[in-house]
């Protein structure tokens, strides 16, 4: 079984996910606020608005949690000081600096035709 690896980015993905959320629950709010609501009608807000607001609120409390949660796990990983890169993302890095096959080959431990693939792929990527 491969270890669990959460890079910076599906990490900043979350946190935008979460802001994103954040966001839309104030636009909502501000937006309800503005133009004066149903307390400006009736005195009090509706039950049904109280809990979808409610329920917005305990959403937001569980993808702070959930984020935490894979913050704490991230640092653990990077505690145990694995390598972040596999062999493949190794290979490509190496093609994209210019390495031939056999290099690469050498380099990451894969088979010559993996890494003649690699090469021939990401070669034609660079610019």
């Amino acid at each position: 079984m491969e270890a669990l690896v959460i890079t910076w980015r599906e990490l900043l993905v979350v946190v935008v996910a979460v802001l994103g959320v954040h966001a839309a629950a104030l636009a909502l709010l501000l937006r309800w606020s503005a133009g004066g609501g149903a307390r400006g009608k009736r005195g009090a807000q509706p039950s049904a608005e109280r809990q979808v607001l409610n329920g917005m609120s305990l959403e937001i409390a569980d993808l702070r949690k959930q984020v935490g949660r894979l913050q704490a796990e991230v640092e653990k990983l990077r505690s145990l000081g694995l390598p972040a890169a596999s062999p493949y993302n190794q290979a490509i890095q190496m093609a994209r600096q210019g390495s031939n096959a056999s290099e690469v080959a050498s380099g990451c431990g894969i088979s010559r035709g993996e890494a003649e693939l690699i090469v021939a792929l990401y070669r034609k990527l660079r610019i």
